[in-house]
């Protein structure tokens, strides 16, 4: 649609800097780069950063996934638990410290992962994964925190669920 309205578009292009740009006539420029350095999950066990992972699928590199547990409740959470449901898991289940009501994902991403499948497992925060489960400190929901979201807060107890693969979608950062 863009491109109907007359913008043009260039990718995988070295980018001149913005005084050259204008220099060569452009008046409007936005520079896209994308987040594609992964958030950092930090705990042990076999856990895969959602971007290298979700490409690796795409380029049809598949490994057994087993049950898998998508940490996150973002839109990228939202596609990473669907998508290991395609490419063969056993289960997916979304991890989230919060609950649905707190989760950033768009609606829309939320309703496609629950018609989907995708199981959610609320209000918990992974500690490690090791002999198929994933180890879990489960939380309650605290005062708000300065996004207005209410702020998890440990219980000092401890869940397990069955988990093979561990799939951090924890946020994006530019490289």
């Amino acid at each position: 649609i863009m491109e109907t309205m007359g913008v043009e578009v260039k990718l995988n292009t070295p980018a001149p800097g913005g005084e050259a740009l204008r220099e060569l006539g452009y008046t409007h420029i936005l520079f896209a780069v994308g987040a594609w350095k992964a958030g950092e999950l930090g705990i042990p066990g076999n856990v895969k950063p959602v971007i290298a992972w979700m490409r690796d699928v795409k380029v049809g590199k598949r490994e057994p996934l087993g049950r898998v547990a998508v940490i996150g409740g973002g839109n990228t959470a939202m596609d990473a638990a669907r998508l290991a449901l395609r490419a063969g898991a056993e289960s997916s289940t979304l991890v989230y410290r919060r609950t649905k009501q707190y989760m950033p994902a768009d609606a829309e991403e939320l309703e496609l992962a629950m018609a989907e499948g995708v199981q959610f497992l609320e209000l918990a925060a992974p500690v490690e994964q090791r002999d198929g489960k994933l180890v879990c400190k489960r939380m309650v929901l605290g005062e708000p925190d300065t996004s207005g979201r209410r702020a998890p807060a440990e219980t000092g107890e401890i869940l397990e669920i069955p988990c093979d693969t561990v799939i951090s979608a924890v946020g994006e950062k530019v490289d």
